[in-house]
């Protein structure tokens, strides 16, 4: 298909966009396995406690729910919760044969706001800044799957 190859630089916007956030998943979850062993604390499971090169201390606390290992933990759950919306409805965009600036800023829009919804909640800000980016992309996954809606019934 014409669409999907990367002589079309929409295609080619939406895979670096696409391969970003496969990337922002992969490292939140080192991020959360850096915290546990950072502090020693917020195991995830009671197989977690047997002694080994990584655990050389078993202790129960470990498993005790430890804020700065959760927070990560959180942020991963909501990227695994939103980026695959991303995926889809920005590949059926493509197919779409959209305008490339349009869907440059769309495919970076989002990524720029997954990034500084990371940002907003790993130092810990308020509420209402982590929605705004959070509404930010979402509406933007929202638009992508409308727009593919469209075209599709038109």
């Amino acid at each position: 298909m014409e669409l999907i190859n990367f002589d079309n630089p929409v295609f080619t916007a939406y895979v670096v966009a696409a391969s970003l956030m496969v990337l922002k998943i992969m490292a939140q979850g080192w991020m959360t396995v850096h915290r546990m062993l950072k502090v020693g604390a917020g195991w995830a499971s009671p197989e977690d406690l047997r002694k080994g090169l990584i655990n050389k201390n078993p202790d129960p606390t470990q498993l005790e729910t430890n804020d700065y290992v959760d927070r990560s933990r959180r942020m991963h759950r909501n990227d695994l919760e939103n980026i695959p919306a991303f995926w889809i409805a920005g590949f059926l965009f493509v197919l779409t044969g959209p305008n490339l600036l349009l869907a440059q800023l769309l495919f970076f829009g989002f990524v720029a706001a997954r990034l500084a919804h990371f940002l907003a909640y790993a130092t810990e800000q308020s509420h209402e800044l982590r929605a705004t980016f959070y509404t930010v992309g979402s509406v933007i996954v929202m638009y992508l799957a409308g727009h593919a809606i469209w075209v599709a019934v038109s």
